[in-house]
């Protein structure tokens, strides 16, 4: 059976090479001969994915640097050291935690008291993999909501997006009987209060968007079968999907719905004593949550008010919230911050009083606290440590506490303490370094792309570098869904990569969300080339400065990233020697049928609408693969359950430069969803393999007999 599959693959790239070279065109699915690697489950699919893996497996772990890398790296991920992460919940501090004991993770929390010390004492919650051993299920803890004692907690088999969601009981320590249940699938849910939730998921035909998200919301009441679940709004068909809102201040909540039209665009609608109330919002706003008795709403455009107000692409503004409540329609707002220069919002947090905001400038990050007072919001820095990105990482909603980490790629992360109130700073914990960091330095430098913008990125060289061309150099970009790309330290990386007396590079691309929403929009759409042109400047600016050469750059990304790689390696594969591309889009002329690719047109246009299939014909990587050109034998990463980037994308990409004759690697792990990942094991080994395949590409070889 095996075989007679393989051979029936064999065919189909025989085909496809015959029509290459006859000069057929291969831009429409009807002359895809690799369509039928879009069945995710295919038998067909999975016996030449298994074929690709063997090969690919065998070839990358018998490298001797495999085994010392593989063992580094779970080292570095299992290590009972780092540094657990937090939420400040009611009754203490909670965390996710994953180590070589607890493949899947365990729930747990302990006392700040307790946490500050060298060894908290920590009292399990909810342990994953006694769980899916009972129920004999891959279970991945995906996230879980709270209301008091009672949550709704998101398993994924295997790491799909799609979730099943069941009521815990956080102090009882167990699943609730009778409690909410809801089978699997792309589901949200909020609390409206202790016996009623509001559900966002498929209730069956007809009630899913093109991109597979849900359109319909409904109440659902405690022991409530859901298909006598009542329906409380519905959207549209071409919408991304619907998610229940519910927020407020005291015993008074907030119910209604966001509405998301696209990849970009929301409508809020409030459920009001009088009927749902469309929100007189711009639909590049997003509402984040209520701080010091004032509403809070983040603008991703220019908003012009009633002719007389107008505030700026990037603002936080707010209204007061009482009189938002009595008519949200015509209640004032004000601005709380607003960007200027290279400024960018990037996280945004709130306490019992305070609302936290940390700020990008020119991807350098500060944060700071703001209260309502007079009139007026009043900003506090907390004075962290400087050169480095700092994130809030949690905030407490009964008290003024929150948490911070701060982070840069040679400086082992940080965890400090902030009170608000009092406005004392406390140092809780310091991750150990996983690698030597001493021989290398982190600079910021400017490349500059094809329209003559500047492009900033972040490039970790050994000091000793030479200026010759010779440091292998991977380079990394993302550029989308305005999404910043900060420094942050990877103990993997450092030990696996930088530590062998390599570079690496971080590109801050247009399409991201380094410099807010301008920046987002000029790498977006029809202009979406302008991201690969900067990716490419990069690399060009790299070897200009003889940092690199072509025959030591590689270039690495996932997902959005995997297309950037994708482009760039189309478009100048003369520049780059390897390239690693995990849980890619490659297909742009197909991805609006795979996976959730119908809800990303906001990003990179439609390929149905002639205008826009242009443009997106004009890069998309799969199309681009031609007969007559050397690609740097790229090594491409999937995942089997991967239902947000179908694993198709990467499958038919490999297929195509067996076709074409060129040299690949591809790997295609079944579980992990779009993390490519599940655990930590499955982890270390995908770190094992891409460094592996750099190591080999790009690095000299090492003298006969070394380690």
């Amino acid at each position: 059976m095996k075989k007679s599959l393989l051979r029936a693959a064999l065919l189909s790239t025989i085909c496809f090479t015959f029509a290459l070279l006859h000069g057929q065109s291969v831009a429409t699915p009807a002359d895809d001969p690799f369509l039928w690697l879009e069945e995710s489950e295919g038998p067909r699919a999975l016996a030449w994915a298994q074929a690709e893996n063997e090969r690919t497996l065998g070839s990358l772990e018998s490298d001797p640097r495999y085994g010392r890398f593989y063992r580094d790296a779970l080292t570095i991920l299992q290590a009972k050291d780092r540094i657990p992460s937090v939420s400040l919940k009611r009754q203490g501090l909670e965390n996710f935690w994953r180590d070589e004991s607890h493949v899947r993770g365990i729930w747990r929390r302990t006392t700040l008291e307790s946490y500050r010390g060298k060894d908290p004492r920590w009292e399990t919650i909810l342990d994953i993999d006694a769980l899916a051993l009972a129920e004999n299920k891959n279970w991945v803890f995906e996230d879980r909501s709270c209301f008091g004692r009672r949550c709704l907690v998101k398993l994924s088999d295997g790491g799909k997006d799609a979730v099943s969601i069941r009521e815990f009981d956080s102090e009882a320590k167990s699943f609730v009987a009778n409690g909410f249940e809801l089978p699997e699938g792309k589901q949200s849910v909020s609390w409206l209060d202790r016996d009623t939730v509001l559900v966002a998921r498929d209730w069956g035909e007809g009630t899913t968007t093109e991109a597979g998200y849900p359109f319909v919301l409904k109440e659902l009441k405690r022991a409530q079968p859901l298909d006598q679940a009542r329906e409380v709004f519905r959207g549209q068909r071409t919408d991304l999907g619907i998610v229940p809102l519910v927020f407020g201040e005291g015993r008074i909540n907030v119910a209604g719905v966001v509405r998301r039209i696209n990849g970009s665009e929301r409508q809020y609608v409030l459920f009001g004593p009088a009927g749902p109330i469309e929100l007189d919002l711009p639909k590049k706003a997003s509402i984040v949550g209520i701080a010091s008795g004032r509403l809070l709403v983040k603008l991703d455009e220019d908003w012009i008010r009633s002719g007389d107000t107008s505030f700026k692409a990037g603002s936080m503004i707010s209204y007061d919230l009482a009189e938002w409540k009595q008519d949200p329609l015509r209640a004032k707002p004000s601005v709380v911050f607003q960007p200027s220069g290279r400024q960018a919002l990037s996280g945004v947090g709130r306490t019992k009083n305070f609302l936290v905001l940390t700020i990008l400038d020119n991807v350098q990050c500060k944060a700071f606290v703001y209260r309502y007072d007079q009139g007026a919001w009043h900003a506090t820095p907390v004075p962290l440590p400087k050169n480095a990105t700092v994130s809030l990482s949690a905030t407490s909603a009964q008290k003024d506490e929150m948490t911070f980490t701060v982070s840069n790629y040679v400086t082992p992360t940080s965890l400090w303490y902030f009170d608000a109130e009092s406005k004392r700073l406390e140092l809780l914990k310091t991750a150990p370094a996983t690698f030597d960091a001493s021989k290398h330095v982190v600079e910021q430098l400017e490349a500059t792309s094809r329209d003559g913008t500047r492009i900033p990125y972040f490039l970790v060289r050994p000091r000793s570098a030479r200026f010759d061309g010779s440091t292998p150099t991977l380079l990394y970009g993302y550029g989308g869904f305005q999404i910043p790309l900060l420094p942050s330290y990877e103990g993997a990386l450092g030990r696996l990569w930088l530590e062998q007396g390599n570079a690496y590079v971080v590109a801050n691309l247009r399409g991201g969300g380094e410099f807010g929403p301008p920046w987002h929009r000029a790498g977006q759409g029809a202009t979406k080339q302008k991201t690969w042109d900067d990716f490419i400047a990069v690399a060009d600016d790299l070897i200009r400065r003889k940092v690199t050469s072509p025959r030591r750059l590689g270039v690495i990304g996932g997902s959005q990233g995997g297309l950037v790689v994708g482009a760039a390696i189309t478009q100048r594969p003369e520049l780059f020697n390897a390239a690693i591309i995990r849980a890619p889009l490659f297909d742009m002329l197909r991805f609006t049928y795979l996976g959730a690719g119908a809800s990303w047109t906001a990003e990179y246009g439609d390929p149905a609408i002639p205008e826009q299939r242009e443009w997106i014909e004009a890069y998309s990587p799969y199309q681009m693969l031609v007969p007559g050109k050397t690609y740097p034998e790229p090594f491409i990463f999937t995942s089997t359950k991967d239902d947000r980037v179908h694993p198709a994308h990467g499958r038919k990409a490999a297929a195509k430069l067996a076709a074409l004759g060129q040299p690949y690697f591809y790997f295609e792990n079944i579980d992990g969803g779009h993390n490519t990942a599940a655990n930590l094991i499955e982890y270390a080994r995908r770190l094992a393999l891409e460094y592996t395949y750099a190591s080999r590409r790009l690095c000299p070889e090492p003298p006969e007999g070394a380690p």
